[in-house]
């Protein structure tokens, strides 16, 4: 019983540290806008501007998974964007396809409705989760 106490102490105290480490590097904000500045800042700035894809790209009825943000944008309906993360809620593969107002996950063919990320088939159980984005003009953000 002992060992196990000690275990969960050192996970709290491990867990404090990482905590202390992430809000330590969040200070770096606090740099750029009392005048000293750097180039943290602006590659925000940059990120931000950085579009997922354009309306275009992404057709009716299908989607265009966004592998380097984890993301898969669809077009359920002209004019009509929705987002979700591109990892499977089966076992965390990142789906591979939207077509039909399907997105399939190329790992053991769990199948999602591209119109709210709820589960056609199995093996996976849960929805995919939403993303927030916003249409901006022509360009999908991150919202």
């Amino acid at each position: 019983m002992s060992g196990v106490a000690r275990r969960t102490v050192v996970a709290a105290a491990g867990g404090a540290g990482l905590t202390a480490a992430l809000a330590a590097c969040g200070g770096g904000d606090g740099g750029g806008k009392n005048g000293s500045g750097g180039a943290d800042g602006g590659a925000e700035v940059v990120e931000e501007a950085t579009p997922l894809a354009m309306t275009a790209d992404i057709p009716v009825g299908g989607g265009k998974v966004i592998a380097d943000k984890g993301v898969v944008v669809t077009q359920p309906k002209k004019g009509e964007f929705k987002a979700y993360s591109s990892r499977c809620t089966h076992q965390g593969c990142h789906v591979g396809s939207v077509a039909d107002g399907v997105i399939v996950c190329p790992c053991h063919q769990s199948r999602f409705d591209a119109n709210d990320g709820s589960v056609k088939q199995g093996p996976a159980t849960r929805p995919l989760e939403p993303t927030p984005i916003e249409v901006v003009g022509e360009a999908i953000r991150l919202g």
